[in-house]
């Protein structure tokens, strides 16, 4: 971290690279003719390898000395070779073009299940048991039902309610003797 401005001022600023532009620049254009070297290299080396396959599986014609029925019979069998060698190649470029439809199919696929689906607002319905009965259960749903018949009961017991006198009647009972051996009599049962 920065201590003071100066030093926050020299923190914020881009450090400046060691290399200059223009030796950055002969290094782009080595750079790039390496790569360039390097392709043609690849192709040169591609070349030599389909030289090689085409001498394994086509022998050099030997045609001196061949009579023309004998020729005629060589260019047969060279045009019978070329026609499998053609529906062979047709057969693959199928394949290849079912495989790639294919990729691009579960692509597709693959971006719509990853995609965020927004779900529907759904709406309140006010539905009878009876009607959400008769959807969940089809045609087995004949007779109706009562729930509230089916409910279990619970009886409350009444509390005790005192009853609401005149206070001015209680206080006269209780005032005296009489009245507080009312009380102590209440208390002791």
């Amino acid at each position: 971290m920065c201590k003071n401005f100066q030093v926050v001022f020299v923190c914020g600023l881009q450090r400046k690279s060691k290399i200059s532009s223009s030796r950055r620049l002969g290094l782009k254009i080595r750079l790039l003719a390496v790569a360039t070297q390097m392709l043609q290299d690849e192709k040169e080396q591609k070349m030599r390898e389909r030289e090689l396959t085409l001498r394994e599986r086509l022998p050099p014609l030997n045609l001196s000395g061949l009579s023309l029925q004998q020729l005629q019979n060589l260019c047969k069998e060279l045009h019978q070779k070329i026609d499998i060698l053609d529906e062979e190649r047709y057969d693959i470029g199928l394949k290849v073009t079912k495989n790639e439809n294919e990729i691009e199919n579960l692509r597709l696929k693959i971006t719509e299940i990853q995609t965020k689906f927004k779900k529907p607002n759904l709406k309140r319905v006010k539905i009878s048991a009876e009607a959400m009965l008769s959807v969940l259960l089809g045609s087995k749903h004949k007779e109706s039902f009562d729930f509230k018949a089916n409910l279990k009961t619970v009886k409350k017991e009444e509390e005790k309610k005192e009853e609401v006198t005149d206070w001015r009647k209680n206080v006269e009972a209780m005032s005296g003797m009489e009245g507080r051996k009312k009380l102590f009599d209440a208390s002791g049962n």
